[in-house]
């Protein structure tokens, strides 16, 4: 069964019930979407929720006869605003019809890959305009199975913070031309770094790395899509699945200048989620590219 079913409110469920569930879903589908793949069948994307706004989807192809054939299924969870305005490249994995989202987006400072959830509207998107498709933007969202809750770091002093807001816009400006093959600002980057690692390995031989460190974004695992996060949380919810009524956490974090919302099962989660507190977990990135 698919390691983060957990997330969304079927920590225990088995696989009698999930086959149930899943025909249901077949039968009953709340959201149908069809088009064409990329070998030409009848592609399709059947969706319930279970809580608001976290569910699963089967995906699979549709015969000539009118019958079903699953391919997989996932759990989803969207979230509620844009988290990247860049361009988006779409890559399909090689065992199946699901798709990758890849962007570079400055403020993570790694290449972005994610878990596509509206293929079929991508795949409709590819067919209309008889070639590849560049999104522009996404909307991003995760799921946990690990997780906990830290206190908030001191508050800065305006001054401090406006001084922290320039440079992280001198440091946008430097990676940008970096990229774009300017030496001087990949100097720049270099000794910038350089000077944070000497400042971190002072810092730490007295002081705790949460202390030190305020967010971060970084890959988890062997799973390209998956990562490990550091955020303040802007805003929460609890919800309830609706099968096992089971809880569960849908928090908004803000991290490395992104936002996004991840939801993680009350059972998985240690600690008291709180506006102002921050969310550490190791997360698998999902999102819905905006066409």
């Amino acid at each position: 069964m698919h390691q983060f079913l957990r997330a969304i409110g079927f920590s225990d469920i088995t696989k009698k019930q999930l086959n149930e569930v899943i025909n249901n879903i077949i039968d009953k589908p709340e959201k149908l979407k069809v088009t064409k793949d990329s070998e030409g069948n009848e592609f399709a994307e059947l969706s319930c929720d279970v809580a608001p706004n976290m569910g699963i989807t089967v995906r699979g192809i549709y015969n000539d006869d009118d019958s079903f054939d699953i391919d997989y299924y996932y759990p989803y969870f969207t979230g509620s605003e844009k988290t990247t305005n860049e361009i988006i490249d779409i890559e399909k994995h090689s065992e199946k019809e699901s798709y990758a989202g890849v962007c570079d987006d400055p403020n993570l400072g790694v290449t972005l890959i994610f878990y596509l959830q509206n293929v079929c509207d991508y795949l409709s998107e590819k067919s209309y305009m008889n070639r590849e498709v560049r999104a522009k933007g996404a909307v991003l969202s995760g799921l946990s199975v690990e997780g906990c809750i830290l206190l908030p770091m001191k508050q800065k002093k305006a001054k401090t913070l406006n001084t922290v807001d320039s440079d992280k816009m001198d440091r946008k400006q430097l990676i940008a031309e970096a990229r774009e093959g300017n030496e001087s600002a990949m100097e720049s980057l270099t000794m910038e770094d350089i000077d944070l690692y000497s400042s971190i390995t002072r810092r730490i031989q007295n002081e705790d790395i949460l202390s030190i460190v305020t967010t971060y974004f970084m890959p988890y695992g062997i799973e390209s899509d998956q990562y490990s996060v550091l955020g303040d949380i802007i805003e929460f919810t609890e919800e309830k699945n609706i099968i096992t009524n089971e809880k569960i956490y849908c928090i908004k974090v803000s991290c490395n200048d992104i936002i996004f919302s991840v939801c993680i099962n009350k059972n998985d989660l240690i600690g008291e989620p709180m506006v102002g507190r921050r969310f550490k977990g190791n997360i698998w990135m999902q999102g819905s590219i905006c066409l």
